[in-house]
């Protein structure tokens, strides 16, 4: 039996009950978008921050989700099986978004790239394609892809982006260990592999590239703009003429693109959401106290 096939949610992608979940979900009124865009949860590993992302489930509701790539981290669940109950969660959240009528659209990255051969079917209510064209509220049609299809080192040369992985992965564990103690001592999320990614010259370079390259064959299919993921870094610009939107991750950044009513687009930072928020109430409580 390999990794995937052991993955807890497979068994029964029809039933999705509230008391399957190991942290119930929130109940009261929610942020409502049009779109959500997700990407490189990265479930399956450490670095996953699942239980953000759970409280950002929990806390908006949106008529489409797309799931942007590397939503489980198949390359790592070939080496070792790692799935908590947490990550479960996700998945069944996700899952009962669908069933309750919102439209998820998943279409799988590299890390998740197991899951391309069943490009055009259904699970569980979640419609799995291999890219999508969505239409904003204003108008503007925006190509929707993982990214990785543009990465010249995923694409030349396979087994460096392996070696990467791995560097990455055990950056990634140091993160896990620093916001432990972060958290231990009231302090909140920070990213330490986001730090370094930014400070380091070449990787700069290559964010930079990379956007150029999606924005340009964006243009090229004659589009308005693209959303992707895959760099783990959150970004609204334009690239000649071309709308650029990259949603980011819940390894790193913690963050999502969202789409309001009339179409205006906007990053959520969720960690910096949960402060703002915690902020609020500890505000209510002195004043309830005094």
């Amino acid at each position: 039996m390999n990794a995937i096939t052991r993955l807890p949610f497979l068994s029964d992608v029809e039933e999705v009950a509230d008391d399957r979940f190991h942290i119930p979900e929130r109940v009261g009124q929610r942020r409502r978008y049009r779109t959500i865009w997700i990407s490189d949860i990265h479930l399956g590993t450490r670095g996953c921050n699942a239980t953000m992302l759970i409280d950002f489930l929990d806390n908006v509701d949106s008529d489409t989700i797309y799931l942007v790539g590397d939503i489980i981290d198949g390359w790592r669940l070939k080496k070792r099986f790692y799935w908590p109950a947490s990550h479960n969660d996700v998945v069944w959240r996700l899952m009962k978004r669908a069933k309750r009528g919102t439209r998820v659209v998943y279409i799988p990255g590299n890390h998740d790239e197991m899951f391309r051969q069943f490009t055009g079917m259904s699970f569980g209510g979640v419609e799995i394609r291999r890219k999508a064209i969505h239409e904003t509220a204003d108008g503007r049609k925006l190509l929707v892809l993982h990214g990785d299809e543009f990465d010249t080192i995923m694409l030349a040369h396979r087994w460096l982006a392996f070696v990467g992985d791995a560097a990455y992965t055990m950056l990634m564990r140091l993160n896990v260990a620093v916001n432990a103690v972060r958290r231990r001592m009231g302090l909140p999320y920070w990213s330490l592999s986001k730090m370094a990614k930014h400070k380091v010259k070449n990787a700069v370079s290559f964010i930079s590239r990379f956007e150029e390259v999606v924005a340009h064959e964006a243009g090229a299919r004659g589009v308005d703009g693209v959303v992707c993921g895959h760099i783990h870094n959150a970004e609204m610009r334009q690239i000649e003429g071309v709308a650029y939107y990259n949603d980011g991750d819940w390894v790193e950044g913690c963050t999502a693109l969202v789409e309001h009513g009339d179409g205006r687009m906007e990053v959520l930072h969720w960690a910096d959401e949960i402060a703002k928020r915690e902020a609020g109430e500890a505000q209510s409580r002195e004043r309830l106290a005094a």
